[in-house]
């Protein structure tokens, strides 16, 4: 993993995503930018080498708005991320469409969940979410991510983020099939 004290080289993660509304497979790719959010960079990096996004689902898709990502399907993979909150970047890149982000409950609390913005989403960015990389091919992978369930619940019809942290993918699996997935990355 990257200490506080190694720099971050720039990178590339291909995305190969599973389940696609109207059926297929489809691969996007992001570009990371550690002088936009340094701290969400390394993380990434971190949970990239740990191959955490592997089998995680798109549990919260909200047409126009965001795919979100980032609840590992092993409930004890995710509890471990979970205690690990990074510190805050200031932002300095705007929340444009493709550029993904950490999401948070607020302060001091962004772990391993992360979003693509499906629009321009700059309203985000005086609430303190830094993008820390960009879709530089495959928005229109992106784009076919399923949404039918839209946001989480309670405010919408999609999972509850507290019961997937507890039983994962089994929760997933049998209660919302239709979710698009991460199968590599």
């Amino acid at each position: 993993m990257f200490g506080e004290d190694e720099a971050l080289p720039s990178l590339t993660a291909t995305f190969v995503v599973r389940n696609l509304e109207g059926g297929g497979t489809g691969n996007f790719t992001v570009q990371v930018h550690p002088e936009w959010a340094p701290e969400g960079a390394t993380r990434f990096a971190q949970l990239l080498r740990a191959k955490f996004y592997d089998g995680c689902r798109f549990f919260r898709v909200i047409k126009g708005f965001v795919a979100q990502f980032g609840i590992h399907g092993d409930p004890l993979v995710s509890a471990r991320w979970n205690q690990r909150e990074i510190r805050d970047d200031t932002v300095v890149a705007k929340n444009t469409r493709g550029r993904m982000t950490f999401a948070a409950a607020g302060p001091g609390t962004r772990t391993s969940q992360v979003f693509v913005s499906c629009a321009d989403n700059s309203h985000l960015d005086r609430d303190g979410f830094a993008p820390f990389a960009e879709v530089i091919d495959g928005m229109d992978v992106v784009d076919r991510i399923y949404s039918g369930y839209g946001d989480s619940a309670p405010n919408g019809r999609g999972p509850s983020q507290m019961t997937l942290q507890a039983q994962g993918n089994r929760y997933l699996d049998s209660a919302f099939p239709h979710l698009s997935y991460v199968q590599t990355v």
